[in-house]
């Protein structure tokens, strides 16, 4: 018996085990467990906790600093906009680790990717960059 011979083998046992309904019954027993684990702890912490309501304890409460004024006021869309952009810029540059790595090893081909890579984020940022969404004065 060869390796293909063998790995066909084992991919034909896998389907065949995976196909009985029997095959999903310790992850049914998992989901179960852990429903009920969470239901009970829901329900005990309803029952057993103190009830006492105050005014003081339903204040909202943040780093020992008491609260001043309304939470909800109007925030620019410019700074969401501006983090969006950090982060999928800053994820870009998380890609170039492996490349850097690996750089002699991927050779032209990998360094044509690199390239297209860079060449899609760049024109992102070039649209961004036309279209204002960096400029705060406005």
């Amino acid at each position: 018996m060869n390796f293909e011979q063998f790995i066909g083998w084992v991919v034909l046992f896998l389907l065949r085990i995976m196909n009985n309904p029997e095959s999903y019954l310790p992850i049914l027993i998992q989901l179960g467990f852990s429903i009920g684990f969470v239901v009970l702890a829901l329900t005990l912490s309803q029952l057993l906790g103190p009830k006492r309501k105050t005014k003081k304890k339903n204040e909202s409460f943040e780093c020992g600093i008491e609260s001043q004024g309304d939470a909800r006021f109007p925030v620019s869309v410019k700074y969401f906009l501006s983090a969006i952009l950090f982060v999928l810029f800053d994820v870009e540059v998380v890609f170039f680790y492996p490349y850097a790595v690996n750089f002699r090893e991927m050779g032209w081909e990998g360094f044509l990717a690199v390239v297209s890579f860079v060449g899609f984020f760049l024109t992102g940022f070039i649209y961004v960059w036309k279209k204002g969404a960096l400029e705060w004065e406005k």
